[in-house]
């Protein structure tokens, strides 16, 4: 019976041992099943590369976390956190008072302006005046459809597109007179052969805090309190280490943490 009591002692043990270090669960980050350049794309082996990307990368190292890109449609990917199938939104996300009512965010951890653009053999700015009349593009589900609807009331439509992509096409193709988004994901598209050949930046428009919020945030469950601590005790070190400054010099000529209106 001693013999007994003792191997079971010893396996109870072992058990609690390799409780002890077994490994976490991973984090699911959800990102947007569309290239969004140059945040998130896939490149050309399915592997999904951009700022945004090494920006989470390095929050997961310097918190110990297993991260794994897991990609969702943009206009589901709310649902999709807060039904588990994801833990994070890392997607260029703004954080805004409706979407707060759902879920929670992180600390800002960037913040670009909203522009308009259009096409180059047109002249118009980014005011209401400027875009009455004209058929506006935006993607769905995103700050740039609720400030066009709210600010634009003189177009013609607003019309909202499921990915950027399309928005931008259809400018390029002479459907729409002008596009909303972030500055920085138009930027992309007029470097682009399609957008050089059609469009132009018209203007940025007027910041308005209520809808396109305070910067972007990453999305988290509100019962989840611990991965936001630790997301945003991971945003503060690579910003207070270097390693912030050093991914964003890889992506852009100046500091994308900024202070203007912005996003997604």
């Amino acid at each position: 019976m001693k013999t007994v009591l003792k191997t079971f002692a010893a396996a109870l043990l072992i058990g609690v041992a390799a409780m002890g270090v077994a490994k976490a669960d991973p984090v699911k980050i959800g990102v947007a099943a569309e290239p969004y350049p140059p945040f998130t794309s896939p490149d050309a082996s399915g592997k999904w590369v951009g700022w945004e990307i090494d920006f989470i990368d390095a929050v997961c190292a310097e918190e110990k976390l297993d991260c794994v890109i897991t990609p969702v449609a943009w206009d589901g990917i709310i649902p999709a956190l807060t039904t588990k199938k994801i833990d994070l939104i890392v997607s260029s996300m703004s954080i805004t008072a409706e979407r707060e009512k759902t879920i929670d965010f992180s600390d800002k951890y960037y913040n670009t302006p909203t522009a308009i653009i259009g096409p180059k053999d047109q002249k118009f700015g980014a005011t209401p005046d400027d875009l009455k009349g004209k058929v506006i593009g935006v993607q769905v589900s995103t700050v740039h459809a609720v400030y066009a609807k709210k600010h634009f009331t003189g177009a013609q439509e607003i019309k909202e597109y499921q990915t950027q992509d399309e928005a931008n096409n259809d400018l390029a193709a002479g459907r729409l007179d002008a596009v909303q988004a972030d500055s920085i994901a138009l930027g992309e598209f007029l470097k682009s052969d399609q957008g050089k050949a059609c469009c132009d930046l018209k203007g940025m428009v007027a910041p308005d805090d209520e809808v396109l919020g305070p910067g972007v945030g990453a999305g988290v469950r509100k019962e989840d309190t611990d991965l936001k601590e630790k997301i945003n005790a991971g945003i503060k070190a690579i910003r207070s280490n270097g390693k912030y400054d050093e991914i964003s010099k890889k992506y852009f000529d100046f500091d994308i943490y900024g202070s203007a209106t912005q996003s997604n």
